[in-house]
Parts: structure tokens; sequence; C-alpha cells
């Protein structure tokens, strides 16, 4: 499918998914077993434009939410963000479509999650693989974890599942990476909701 036709077809929800060739893109790809390293969500509401929702270290576009440039949970035009992500990063997407539609109170609590992570920072490389390790083990205070000081891109599709109704909050953020929501994995939706298969994106020549 080519860029625009998945940017006019999207919907909330939908899971956009990366596979980049780097070294980082391969360790993070190794360690989870999976063929991605790198997830984010759309969010497709009123007038506005389709924006990708996730989180990264770079800064190369305007934050829609905030209107500046940061690092960090962001929320970005979705075409000009799989293109950075393609063109800057060499990253392959695909993208996977929620079914059911989402209704006007999954958005309104997607667009809370916004609000709520929007600016935090990007974990370092060190906590990062902490919270990975840390996510594999039982917990007791699933409140207080939902209060990250910083978050990497599955954790933040994961909250923002939790927030919509998608996802229970059984597990910590950090048990989420990006292979989570490949489907080679077997997360599992709540309320009759499934995600199709990757759908690969190509970029314009």
């Amino acid at each position: 499918m080519d860029l625009d036709t998945a940017v006019e077809l999207t919907r909330t929800g939908d899971v956009w998914v990366f596979r980049g060739t780097s070294v980082p893109d391969r360790a993070i790809q190794l360690t989870t077993n999976s063929p991605v390293n790198h997830v984010g969500m759309s969010v497709v509401v009123d007038d506005l434009p389709p924006l990708m929702w996730h989180a990264e270290l770079g800064r190369s576009l305007v934050d829609m939410w905030t209107g500046t440039h940061q690092r960090g949970v962001q929320l970005h035009d979705l075409r000009d963000a799989v293109l950075v992500w393609g063109r800057r990063y060499g990253q392959q997407a695909w993208l996977r479509q929620l079914d059911p539609l989402t209704d006007r109170a999954m958005e309104d609590a997607a667009l809370r999650m916004v609000a709520r992570l929007n600016g935090t920072p990007f974990p370092s490389t060190a906590q990062l693989a902490g919270r990975w390790a840390l996510g594999r083990m039982p917990f007791r205070n699933r409140a207080r974890e939902r209060r990250l000081e910083t978050a990497y891109c599955a954790e933040v599709m994961a909250l923002t599942y939790e927030e919509m109704g998608l996802l229970t909050q059984a597990r910590r953020p950090g048990y989420y990476d990006p292979g989570r929501f490949w489907s080679g994995d077997s997360l599992e939706l709540e309320g009759g909701f499934a995600l199709g298969g990757e759908i690969r994106v190509d970029l314009p020549e």
C-alpha cells in the first residue's frame, strides 16, 4: 500500500510498526525476538490531519500538541513522521488496523493520554534495559507505575491502549516492547477488538 492511501485509511488506534537495519535497531530486534524496533499509534480526530503518537529520541518534527520541537513522547503529523522514519532513519513501515473502529469515548481516552504523557523524556539505554527486565517480574502498585518519569514507544502504546480499554492493567508498562505489537506475538485485546496483519507501506519516490 502506498503511504497516501495508508494515511487516508488509518483511524485512531491503528498500529504502525517499523523495522530498521542500524546497529541499535538490530539490537532491539534481537532482544525482543521480533523483526520490528519501533511502534506508534494513529490518532485521527475531527478535522485534524492524521497524527502519529509515539516516543523517539529525535526532534525533527513539530509536536502537534505543544507546537514545539522536542524529544521524547510526541504527537506528529502522521505522514511526515512515516517519511522521516523511512527516509532519514532507513525504516520500513507497516500498518496494522484495529477492528472494529474506535468510538468517540475511546478517542477521548487517547487524547487524555496525549495530554498526560506528551513531552515525557525518552529513557536512557540503561533505564530502558532495566524496565524491560523489571516488566517481566510481579508487581504490586500498578497505579504508581502508570506515572512514568521517562517512557519509550511501546510503553506509550501500552498505556494508551489501557486508557482506551483495549489492554488490561495486568502487566507493568515495561513488559511491552515493539515486538509485542507485531502480529507474530500473542497480544490479546479486550472488548472484542483485534489488530489485523501487517500491511507494508511504501514511500513515494
